[in-house]
C-alpha cells in the first residue's frame, strides 16, 4: 500500500507543468446551437463556424439573424434585421456541454437561460 501511494506522488510530482496546469477548453460560440426563451417565445439559435447566426421559433418561424463574436469572455451579437447595435451577453470561463445551461446576463441587464443543444445547421428563409 505504502508503495503504491509513494509511486502515485512521485508520478504527480514528476508531471510537467502543462499537465498539473491543463485548464477545460475555452467558451466558444461559433459552431454552437442554443435553445432560450426569447420574449415569450421559445427558440432555437445557431452560430456557423463563420460565426453568423440565426434565430428561429421552435415553430420554425424566422425571428432574427446576424453576427456574433466573442470580446473577451462576452458573446457579442449585431443584428442585420434591427437598429439596436452590437451587444454582449455573459459567458462561462469554459466550455459548455450539450445539455448544460447558463444564466448569461446582456450589457443591458437582460437575463436569459440558455441551454446549449445538439449543433442544428438553420437556414434563411426563402
Amino acid at each position: 500500500m505504502r508503495l503504491t501511494i509513494c509511486i502515485t506522488a512521485a508520478l504527480v510530482i514528476g508531471a510537467s507543468p502543462s499537465v498539473l496546469a491543463a485548464k477545460a477548453a475555452p467558451f466558444e460560440i461559433k459552431s454552437t446551437s442554443w435553445s432560450f426563451v426569447d420574449h415569450g417565445k421559445r427558440v432555437h439559435e445557431t452560430i456557423d463556424g463563420d460565426g453568423n447566426y440565426i434565430e428561429n421559433a421552435v415553430s420554425g418561424k424566422h425571428i432574427d439573424h446576424g453576427t456574433g463574436v466573442m470580446k473577451d469572455t462576452k458573446a457579442c451579437f449585431t443584428s442585420a434585421m434591427t437598429k439596436e447595435g452590437e451587444v454582449c451577453w455573459t459567458t462561462p470561463k469554459s466550455a459548455v456541454k450539450v445539455g448544460h445551461s447558463f444564466v448569461t446576463k446582456s450589457d443591458k441587464g437582460r437575463k436569459l437561460k440558455v441551454t446549449r443543444i445538439a449543433f442544428t445547421k438553420l437556414e434563411m428563409p426563402k
